[in-house]
């Protein structure tokens, strides 16, 4: 009875609404478009390759010019699409295709009608590592990849959950750049590559857990009931009581906890310094939180 009301749950989980499902290929379009113009319009034209399938592609096509960036990236993708159908199943398989073949025929037409929009390198790696983390990042948060590297990720994500996702695509990027310096015989290039992927760590960690903005705040103070009833009312947000103790003077305190987003942190301070000057306030940076008001319990690690 137990297996049959588990896999009912999964099966529940697993299914999405239409509205669901257009809203995730609304993002994978955008997130493809935008991936595919700081590729084709900054980084390939400059011979920055910061990374990724894209930066490997980049690298053949030094060797390779009749074949455009756009085939060598389909073609690279056809043995790891295989393993995301093993891992991740047929639906995972379908948006990530639909990813893959937008963003390809996307660089194919900005190579061909756009072409390159600097070929000032400073430009080209804060531009391009920017527009490819925003693509990426879009098209993570819609549950597909652009396919390459970032399936790989996502699998070896499974296996070390611990390590988040962009650690694992700085230390794959770090030996594709490293790479590159060597095959364009240039360390300007590779140092420009290096920006570009410093630009794209820091965007796409913005754009990929954005949403965990928060802080976590614990506040001591002899006028906790006022503090907690208008961080309750004012902010709109939950808060707990904790029981403690001074470690020197032995005397019972309670502890004000509260998760709070971002944009409500310095209303917080403002309550607590209207209400008690004396008081301790404690603030810390949470990374995930879970729960009522932030991210489900059953939304996917990234």
């Amino acid at each position: 009875m137990k297996k049959d009301a588990k896999s009912e749950v999964n099966v529940t989980k697993k299914k999405k609404t239409v509205k669901e499902t257009v809203k995730d290929y609304l993002l994978i379009t955008l997130g493809s478009v935008i991936y595919a113009a700081g590729i084709a319009l900054f980084l390939d034209p400059n011979s920055l390759a910061p990374g990724g399938v894209s930066g490997i592609a980049i690298i053949i096509n030094h060797f390779a010019e009749p074949l455009s960036v756009g085939i060598i990236i389909v073609l690279m993708n056809i043995p790891i699409m295989i393993l995301g159908v093993v891992k991740f199943g047929f639906r995972f398989l379908l948006s990530s295709i639909y990813s893959v073949v937008l963003s390809s025929a996307m660089m194919e037409v900005f190579g061909r009608f756009a072409g390159p929009l600097t070929d000032n390198l400073l430009l080209a790696a804060l531009a391009g590592g920017a527009l490819q983390a925003v693509g990426i990042g879009l098209v993570f948060r819609a549950g597909a990849t652009t396919g390459g590297i970032d399936i790989i990720v996502r699998v070896l994500r499974r296996r070390l959950r611990y390590v988040r996702t962009g650690t694992l695509f700085l230390l794959i990027d770090g030996v594709v750049i490293t790479v590159s310096g060597i095959v364009f015989k240039n360390l300007d290039i590779a140092l420009y590559a290096a920006l570009a992927l410093t630009v794209y760590m820091t965007v796409f960690n913005s754009v990929l857990y954005g949403g965990d903005g928060a802080r976590l705040v614990y506040i001591i103070s002899n006028s906790k009931e006022s503090i907690a009833n208008r961080i309750l009312t004012e902010l709109d947000a939950g808060a707990t009581v904790l029981s403690g103790k001074g470690a020197y003077t032995g005397q019972e305190k309670e502890v004000l906890m509260a998760v709070l987003r971002m944009r409500s942190l310095p209303e917080a301070r403002d309550i607590v310094r209207e209400e008690d000057k004396k008081a301790f306030m404690i603030v810390t940076k949470a990374t995930s939180v879970f729960g009522e008001g932030f991210k489900s319990h059953e939304e996917e690690d990234l």
